[in-house]
């Protein structure tokens, strides 16, 4: 009986207060769909595997130019 006086008294308090309760489902609304979306961004990139056959056998290759010819390491004119 108690979980059902509570359920009346808060529909009466919502129902009283109109701009709080649609700024509060809004709130809501809004906080639900960017959780939605972020997971989903995040899932489909951290946790999918690849669209390419055999993506497991993918290799990251790049080139590191801070000992061969960078700015830092190149000889100056007076030497």
């Amino acid at each position: 009986m108690s979980t059902w006086n509570d359920i009346r008294y808060a529909t009466r308090v919502l129902l009283k207060h109109k701009g709080f309760s649609v700024m509060a489902v809004v709130t809501l609304a809004v906080a639900i769909g960017a959780n939605t979306a972020i997971f989903s961004v995040a899932r489909s990139i951290l946790l999918d595997p690849l669209p390419y056959p055999n993506a497991s056998q993918l290799e990251v290759v790049w080139q590191d130019a801070t000992l061969i010819g960078s700015p830092k390491n190149t000889p100056s004119p007076g030497d």
